[in-house]
């Protein structure tokens, strides 16, 4: 039985959240003239009137721009569309939470998470027995345990944090093949709420580097039993920066063979303008499948894309 009612109580409290702590609720383009770069997403075109869009894969560069116009605190409820993706975890279109903080940076909104995920969960996750392991229960109280990236690398990847730096900067694919096949599954082992810190600089384009260690960027992500729930930044808000991270992505798509996307000239511009920010993007499906005591999102869409 789908667990519709489970969906809709998560849907409203995650307005009532950000609603009482004082942001506006907004809505942006869902055809737009860059889904952005990541080699890993691949996004599905439409006819415009004038040139090609696309569907969003997140509304991530309209909501910055929203910031630099003066907007401090706003939160949208997303629909997002991403090529190729299926599974208990994946639908091409599904639902998000993204939400910025200006004048603020990722410590302030890894709170807000940590504390929207509580307020959602009651604190505990109860799962029943699913394909990915027996029944229990997660906590999810805050503060949630802290693991910098190159850390769990060396504790459960099989590799030290500088192979680790390394492989981040020199073989991505082997970095990620790393992540999803040892150190996911150990995090996923762990019966509390995980942050996952400190990203290697190269795995954020959109994210601010470390002042104090330029190598690593201030990016997060939370796992609750194993399930990857949303990715925080400390925003990048430097234009010239982030136009060669943009030219470097599409470079590497192009030597994949992948579609390059076009450079969202508008948002580089406005870019100028907009403060210091932190924001985080957080899979509703996901946290609404938790909630029902399950890891696959099936369980609370209407109609999966294997049912269409």
């Amino acid at each position: 039985m789908k667990r519709l009612d489970v969906r809709a109580r998560v849907l409203r409290e995650l307005r009532s959240f950000f609603e009482a702590r004082g942001f506006l609720e907004v809505e942006t383009p869902t055809l737009v003239p860059s889904p952005g770069m990541d080699v890993h997403l691949a996004a599905f075109e439409s006819d415009g009137p004038a040139s090609l869009r696309y569907l969003i894969t997140s509304p991530e560069y309209q909501m910055k721009r929203l910031l630099a116009s003066g907007y401090s605190q706003i939160f949208q409820v997303a629909r997002a569309f991403r090529k190729d993706e299926s599974g208990g975890r994946h639908n091409p279109e599904f639902t998000l939470v993204e939400w910025y903080r200006a004048h603020a940076g990722w410590e302030e909104v890894l709170a807000d998470t940590e504390q929207l995920i509580a307020k959602v969960t009651g604190g505990i996750v109860h799962l029943g027995a699913t394909a990915w392991g027996p029944a229990r229960s997660v906590r999810c109280l805050p503060p949630f345990r802290r693991i910098p990236v190159l850390s769990a690398f060396a504790t459960w990847g099989g590799v030290t944090a500088e192979e680790a730096l390394h492989l981040a900067e020199t073989d991505e694919d082997r970095f990620y093949f790393l992540l999803v096949d040892r150190v996911e599954p150990a995090i996923a082992a762990l019966d509390e709420a995980i942050v996952l810190c400190d990203y290697p600089a190269t795995q954020a384009s959109l994210a601010r580097k470390k002042p104090e260690d330029p190598r690593l960027a201030e990016r997060f992500e939370i796992y609750v039993a194993g399930v990857e729930l949303c990715n925080g930044f400390g925003e990048l808000v430097d234009p010239v920066e982030q136009r060669n991270r943009f030219e470097l992505d599409q470079q590497a798509r192009a030597e994949r063979g992948l579609p390059v996307y076009p450079i969202d000239e508008k948002f580089l511009k406005d870019l100028e303008k907009m403060p210091a920010a932190g924001g985080n993007a957080l899979g509703v499906d996901r946290l609404a499948a938790l909630v029902a005591g399950t890891t696959s999102i099936d369980a609370v869409l209407a109609f999966p894309a294997t049912e269409l």
